[in-house]
């Protein structure tokens, strides 16, 4: 992310108020920074607030040209907050390969939730876009099911209702092996938390961000939790978990970099998918 202080400004607005004055300004400030970075549409951009520093911090990717900027640098000066630089590109990850497929797409899988008797694979809802009919496996001769519901943009989830014979057991698979999911849980910033997806198999990091808003290329979605975890294209949909306690507290919606170098990701609050469709984690 990006690194353009604006120190001097801060102090000098701090040094003018009491502290009891401070302390409510701080929330107004806040709301204030948040209403004029709503209107930020540029694609390759995230905002949202920043717990290490405890502002409201605009994120802009590679593909931002110069002219586009040095607009939102104009933007973060004069909404009061921080503008930060990452490496890559902020986009959905999907790729063709392994995992779950859907015409030339593939993902990974979320979750497996149900609605009574009926089951339903959970994946990010750029995925689900791809394709009506969903399978196991890359020949696309094994029928997962097919696909019933897609939010995306706004949200970024989707369903797909189980219709072939394949187990699906309430886990997240580590590669190799099971860990038995028990329910949703609800994510902190400094949460210890792990990710699995088709493409990188596990890696884990912490929670650095909640309520974060990401302006990708084909739309904005709002409300997703921030991560220091690497993702490539094909880890899109992927559980975002908590190993010690069994729960799954969202699922992979993008991010920028790379198991390379590094990357940030974002992901879908579980909690949200579940309440929208009427579902629950077996």
């Amino acid at each position: 992310m990006r690194r353009s202080p604006l120190v001097a400004l801060v102090l000098t607005t701090l040094l003018l108020v009491t502290p009891s004055t401070a302390r409510a300004a701080v929330p107004d400030r806040a709301a204030d920074a948040a209403a004029t970075l709503t209107g930020v549409r540029t694609a390759g951009t995230a905002w949202g607030l920043d717990p290490a520093t405890g502002r409201m911090t605009l994120t802009v990717d590679d593909t931002v040209a110069p002219s586009e900027l040095a607009a939102l640098r104009t933007t973060a000066e004069r909404a009061g907050v921080l503008l930060r630089r990452e490496p890559g590109t902020l986009r959905p990850l999907i790729a063709g390969g392994q995992g779950i497929y859907g015409g030339g797409a593939r993902c990974s899988l979320g979750a497996n939730a149900r609605s009574g008797s009926t089951y339903y694979v959970i994946t990010a809802g750029h995925c689900t876009t791809a394709a009506a009919t969903w399978y196991a496996d890359s020949a696309q001769t094994t029928v997962l099911g097919t696909r019933t519901a897609t939010s995306y943009p706004t949200n970024d989830y989707g369903l797909i209702r189980y219709t072939g014979r394949i187990a699906h057991p309430s886990a997240v698979y580590t590669y190799p092996g099971l860990l038995t999911i028990h329910g949703p849980g609800t994510a902190y910033v400094g949460q210890a938390v792990c990710r699995s997806g088709v493409t990188t198999g596990v890696r884990c990091g912490t929670i650095t961000g909640l309520n974060q808003t990401v302006n990708y290329a084909t739309g904005v979605i709002y409300g997703l939790i921030r991560t220091n975890i690497c993702a490539e294209p094909g880890d899109s949909g992927g559980p975002l978990y908590v190993a010690s306690t069994g729960t799954i507290l969202g699922i992979l919606s993008g991010g920028s970099g790379n198991c390379t170098s590094g990357g940030t990701t974002y992901y879908q609050p579980i909690g949200e998918v579940l309440a929208a469709y009427g579902l629950t984690l077996p």
